[in-house]
């Protein structure tokens, strides 16, 4: 304190000195709490501002991440060795199936289309009709050419028995003729006999000339008989083998068959076959079960045996071609099991199918237009052979497919071994 001119005593002000002097005190609180902290929280707090693990710390963790980095690679190594070598899998697979095409057999109007596209259907189900018009028309002419080569037949038998019973007649006559020879032959010989007696008396005045005359007339009567007879004789026989051949001939295309085994009747009997073929080919009904696809027919079109009218799809025959590269396939043979995923349903469904063969060649050699590897500029490039992979049906109709799905496919190179 200090007094001033008038005796009064002066406080030095407490402002501006006690701030100093807390300021100093402050910073030596803070010097000797610097002082007093432990090297660790030092370092730590350094390293707040920079690393942010410790130094001591960082090498175990290296150590760690290199063994855990070596059991990793131990275990793929191991399962390689073990494992890896035991199946192939790809992921270029697709359905297919063998497609019904429903191409109608004979050609008419549309007049019905029972079928839409994506309906299931079964085998023997009515898919289409035509206008049989035409068709009727024509089994009714087939008709009545059977019913006229029948009667054809009916008149032939017919005709055999006549020239049958013709031949037996001619055949009779023949033993007439014969005794009508043998008649006029015993007429010859008496009139011979009277003509040479009476030719001895003819110098004794005992037989008169015109009597002579006479028996001479006589003999040559019974010479033009005996002649004739001949004759008749001769033409019966050769008109009974005349009537035998008629007869053969007559009955050539009957004897022996029955009606309907008749060459004529058969030939009508088919061409009826074809009309009623025809007629049924108007009603065209599914060939196998399967879902309709690619419906291209309307009613009123007109169509001909030539025309694609839908296609039918086998969806409970399908099957897998998966398409493996050719280093993959060194293992492969008909019969092993393989699983099989789509991606329709995801990896909660899986198929289990078998390896039922291999394609003949591969997709770059059926192209249509080829590689052409024998060139001077040529690369490389790995192929790939389509695998066919049956289906199991059971799960075909449990978890539906359709033609074209993309697929995976595992094979089992451990099964189907003997």
């Amino acid at each position: 304190m200090t007094e001033n001119m008038h005796g009064r005593t002066i406080e030095p002000a407490r402002g501006s000195g006690d701030e100093h002097g807390q300021d100093a005190h402050v910073s030596n609180d803070a010097t000797q709490a610097r002082d007093e902290t432990p090297p660790s929280e030092a370092t730590g707090a350094s390293d707040s501002s920079g690393s942010v693990v410790d130094q001591r710390k960082r090498k175990p963790l290296i150590i760690g991440l290199i063994i855990v980095v070596a059991v990793l690679g131990l275990a793929y190594l191991v399962y390689s060795l073990l494992f890896a070598g035991r199946s192939v899998s790809t992921d270029n697979a697709y359905v297919a199936g063998e497609n019904a095409q429903i191409t109608p057999l004979t050609q008419g109007q549309v007049v019905e289309v029972a079928v839409v596209n994506t309906q299931s259907v079964r085998k023997g189900q009515l898919l289409m009709r035509l206008d049989d018009s035409d068709q009727r028309i024509a089994v009714a002419e087939a008709e009545a050419n059977l019913a006229m080569a029948q009667r054809r037949y009916t008149q032939a038998r017919a005709q055999g028995s006549a020239a049958g019973a013709t031949a037996e007649a001619k055949a009779a006559g023949i033993p007439e003729a014969q005794a009508r020879l043998a008649s006029a032959q015993a007429d010859l010989a008496k009139a011979r006999t009277d003509y040479q007696r009476r030719a001895s008396l003819d110098g004794s005045g005992a037989v008169s000339g015109e009597e002579l005359t006479s028996a001479r007339n006589v003999l040559l009567a019974a010479q033009a008989a005996v002649s004739q007879a001949q004759a008749s004789v001769a033409q019966a026989r050769a008109d009974a083998v005349s009537a035998r051949q008629d007869e053969t001939a007559t009955k050539a295309a009957t004897v022996g068959l029955a009606v309907n085994e008749a060459p004529e009747v058969r030939a009508a009997k088919a061409r009826l076959d074809s009309a009623r073929l025809d007629l049924s080919r108007t009603v065209i009904r599914a060939p196998i079960d399967g879902v309709i696809a690619q419906r291209m027919v309307q009613v009123g079109q007109r169509v001909t045996n030539a025309t694609v009218a839908m296609v039918v799809v086998p969806v409970e025959q399908l099957y897998v071609d998966a398409n493996f590269k050719e280093d993959q396939l060194g293992k492969v043979r008909s019969g092993q099991d393989v699983e099989v995923t789509s991606d329709f349903y995801g990896d909660d469904v899986v198929y289990h199918g078998k390896v039922i063969g291999f394609s003949g060649g591969t997709g770059s050699a059926f192209a249509l237009i080829p590689a052409q590897n024998a060139t001077g500029n040529w690369i490389k490039v790995v192929q790939r052979l389509p695998v066919r992979i049956r289906l199991d049906p059971k799960e075909l109709r449990e978890h539906p497919l359709r033609i074209g799905l993309s697929m995976e496919a595992t094979i089992d190179l451990t099964s189907g071994q003997h």
